[in-house]
């Protein structure tokens, strides 16, 4: 019987760091193991904005190199996963007195417009509120507002077509998979891991450990690895509200608070708008983070102070809260801490390497790998080149403007869809929609109607291919279905899953 194989590369995280840095380097021709204790983007990654963006407000807080680099990302991603990510308008409402003047703003957009290399992005213009549209939901105090270029991104669905990609090129993408220990045996890592669904226990080895657990990274170094005293990272937490819908408008607001701080409303799944997110330090366990009163009440009246109809509580259908793990720059203020991500290696010489990610955001991702590459690279060696920059995500092989046409070609080969489902899933699987559908000929041919426009034949897809498990993971991270559903619904589709997947699956919650 043959020995187990050593890898080149283990992976701790399921994330979009970790799913990015697994693509990546297995792609280059390392061979790579992935370990998530939970679901994919189960964390902090299916917890963001949205957003593919810059950063506007880091500009305060002189990051340049960060706002460079994230800028130029924008149309990278576009470009390579224009189901999932698209452009989107902000409009900034200015008024005198506020809490940025208008010269301030105009510099911040103009180097906006200018340092990150836009090419397809329309730029900045000022618009009179009193004439445009996006003036109407508002009240009636704004008169001017600057309108200006960022991108949407389904960050769940970023992450697992990430971890698909990885899985394609040869990577192992384990999740519900914890990692016990990890240990130095001289120059390779023995990995215990424990199966949480079946209880089994198993050992990996690796030459490099990447350790990109996201908010647990410090717990990693002292519990796992077995490192003392370790703070590298501050916990902050982001809070969003959705409502049912506030504007028609495809356009987003971004809304400037008395406080200095900003948050953001922006249109969501058709029917609803996202408004968020606070920023505050979290102390408590990553597993068990969820709104607060507080930050329920901050962000409600927040966007009153905007909308001529205020945001109330009873407005409120879904609420979502995720930690983010920011490299601890001793910034005295949360909102003030770098979201630059650090990456720090240690090892070699007959030390089993460890390379640790800090930090970061769901913009950068791409680059955070490839930097991370340059670190694995020092300890094992170049393998093949740098390739992500113009290779589509799974599903995104066709052009960035080409969105409509992807949806009549699916609506020609499936006559029988209904226009709302046919655009969905485009927007959720791109090409590979005709690989779900397969040979349907009819509605019916497509199984269970779960409600929500959700049948069977998605769902068997994301059980098969996206490591779906869970009603929560197809609710709430691959589909946002769950935003459609009733209870009955939700335990008709746990009981399905529990059928098709084994009885440890979980209830959504």
């Amino acid at each position: 019987m043959d020995a187990a194989p050593v890898h080149d590369i283990f992976v701790i995280g399921g994330g979009i760091n970790g799913c990015g840095i697994a693509r990546d380097a297995v792609g280059r021709g390392y061979s790579v193991f992935l370990a998530e204790m939970n679901d994919l983007a189960s964390g902090t990654s299916s917890g963001s904005t949205k957003l593919i963006h810059g950063g506007l407000r880091y500009l305060e807080f002189y990051e340049f190199r960060l706002v460079r680099e994230a800028l130029m990302e924008r149309e990278v991603l576009w470009r390579n996963a224009p189901h999932i990510i698209w452009p989107m308008r902000f409009v900034l409402p200015y008024f005198a007195g506020g809490p940025r003047p208008a010269w301030m703003l105009r510099l911040g957009l103009f180097l906006y417009d200018h340092i990150g290399g836009r090419k397809a992005l329309p730029a900045t213009r000022t618009l009179d509120m009193k004439r445009d549209v996006a003036g109407k939901p508002l009240k009636p105090i704004f008169s001017k507002a600057f309108e200006y270029s960022d991108g949407w991104v389904n960050d769940a669905r970023l992450v697992v077509l990430n971890a698909r990609d990885a899985a394609d090129r040869g990577a192992v993408i384990r999740t519900r998979t914890r990692v016990v220990a990890a240990r130095r045996d001289n120059d390779i890592w023995t990995i215990t891991i424990e199966d949480l669904r079946s209880r089994a226990i198993e050992t990996v080895q690796a030459r490099l450990l990447v350790n990109a657990a996201g908010p647990w990274v410090d717990h990693v170094l002292s519990e796992t690895v077995g490192k003392n005293d370790v703070h590298n990272v501050r916990l902050v937490q982001g809070s969003h509200i959705v409502v049912r819908k506030k504007f028609d408008d495809p356009r987003a607001y971004f809304f400037q608070n008395k406080d200095g701080r900003i948050i953001f409303a922006i249109p969501y799944e058709d029917e609803f708008t996202l408004i968020g997110t606070t920023d505050r330090d979290f102390t408590g366990d990553p597993h068990d983070v969820k709104i607060s009163d507080g930050e329920i009440d901050y962000l409600c009246d927040a966007a009153s102070e905007y909308f001529a109809q205020p945001v109330l509580r009873d407005d409120i259908v879904w609420t979502y809260s995720a930690v983010r793990p920011l490299y601890d720059d001793g910034a005295s203020k949360a909102q003030e801490a770098t979201r630059d991500y650090v990456l720090k290696a240690e090892g070699g010489a007959g030390l089993a390497p460890l390379v640790n990610a800090f930090g970061g955001k769901i913009t950068t991702y791409r680059r955070l790998a490839e930097s991370m590459i340059e670190k694995i690279e020092e300890f094992l060696g170049k393998r093949g080149p740098s390739w992500t920059v113009s290779a589509p995500l799974p599903g995104g092989d066709f052009p960035a403007t080409g969105y409509e046409a992807e949806v009549t070609r699916l609506k020609q080969a499936y006559a029988f869809l209904d226009p709302r489902l046919a655009r969905r899933l485009v927007r959720l699987y791109g090409t590979r929609a005709h690989a779900l559908l397969g040979p349907a000929r009819s509605i019916a041919d497509l199984g269970q109607d779960f409600g929500g426009d959700l049948y069977e034949a998605e769902v068997r897809y994301l059980v098969e291919h996206e490591w779906a498990e869970t009603a929560q993971d197809i609710l709430w991270r691959r589909t946002k279905r769950g935003l459609h559903f009733d209870r009955k619904q939700t335990a008709e589709l746990e009981a399905f899953l529990r059928r098709i997947c084994g009885p440890h699956i979980a209830a959504a919650e």
